[in-house]
């Protein structure tokens, strides 16, 4: 093992790390910014009250999630330089940055579909999303 890539695995934890600490400390940050309403806070409220843009807490936390899982992405890239494209059931090639991609477009189209679709809570698309994610990661 090169002293290069020795230097690397042993710091991608702390990098790790810094990335799921501030993705918590935004999300509390998030979380505690809520408005109360009725002695309970309101979930689905403007984060910012006439705001030019309705940011309530679910679309915040939506792009924060993407934000993580690219900066996990880049550290996952820093900890296993490469990531060797491979030919999985679409018959093409595919690095883990196209299997992410793939994994957050079809998790979208399944929330769609299930809001569409369905009357269950929103949390059961969730999980088949990731599910689903798991499978693309696995075959794609």
């Amino acid at each position: 093992m090169s002293k290069a890539h020795d230097h690397s695995s042993r710091r991608w934890p702390a990098a790790l790390a810094a990335v799921l600490v501030l993705y918590g400390v935004v999300a509390v940050s998030l979380a505690m910014s809520l408005p109360v309403k009725d002695g309970a806070r309101d979930w689905t409220a403007p984060l910012i009250p006439g705001g030019w843009m309705a940011w309530s807490f679910p679309t915040a936390m939506f792009f924060l999630t993407i934000f993580a899982l690219l900066a996990c992405m880049a550290v996952w890239e820093y900890a296993r330089p490469g990531g060797h494209p491979r030919i999985g059931i679409l018959r093409f090639e595919t690095t883990r940055g196209d299997r992410l991609f793939i994994s957050l477009l079809g998790s979208a189209f399944i929330h769609l579909a299930w809001l569409g679709l369905s009357d269950l809570s929103l949390w059961w698309a969730l999980v088949v999303s990731i599910l689903y994610a798991m499978v693309v990661f696995r075959t794609v």
